[in-house]
């Protein structure tokens, strides 16, 4: 750990997730602040490998950047950390773990499985290419809407998007 740093690892880890969900609010999940969001993403990392990702809110708000990061192995990683936390009973964890492996498949060109992503095709957002052999029954399982309501999300989106 950074010995010029007093803040406690389990109050950064959720500070820092805090900053980046601020971060997804203000900018959009994908677009901007890439350096804010490589400096998150490195001080997560530094802090799993001291070990101090120690409880499951720590895990969970460890995975909570690492999703954002626009390295493969970090989101993989996302997924594990909130894995983890889900199994020591962190409910929040779910939609993470949908998420990150959707980023995963889709960052090695592969569908995604859950829908959680959107992509802009064209000028259009639209949820990117998804497993049909996923179910609505597995996604409510993650806590993440049925791919209906999802497409219904993307289409907002946009509208969002033509209005500004």
């Amino acid at each position: 750990m950074d010995p010029g740093n007093l803040e406690d690892p389990s109050a950064e880890l959720e500070r820092l997730a805090d900053e980046q969900l601020d971060a997804n609010d203000a900018e959009g999940a994908d677009s901007g602040g890439s350096a804010a969001r490589a400096r998150r993403c490195a001080r997560v990392l530094a802090l799993y490998a001291a070990g101090a990702v120690d409880s499951r809110a720590d895990a969970y708000h460890a995975a909570c950047v690492l999703l954002y990061s626009t390295e493969a192995a970090h989101i993989d990683l996302a997924a594990t950390l909130a894995r983890g936390a889900a199994r020591r009973g962190e409910d929040r964890a779910w939609p993470i773990i949908a998420a990150a492996v959707d980023r995963a498949h889709l960052a090695r060109g592969q569908r995604q499985r859950f829908g959680t992503q959107f992509v802009r095709q064209g000028k259009r957002w639209v949820v990117a290419p998804v497993d049909p052999a996923v179910s609505d029954a597995l996604r409510a399982f993650y806590a993440v809407p049925p791919l209906w309501v999802l497409h219904q999300s993307a289409a907002q989106l946009q509208r969002d998007d033509e209005r500004a």
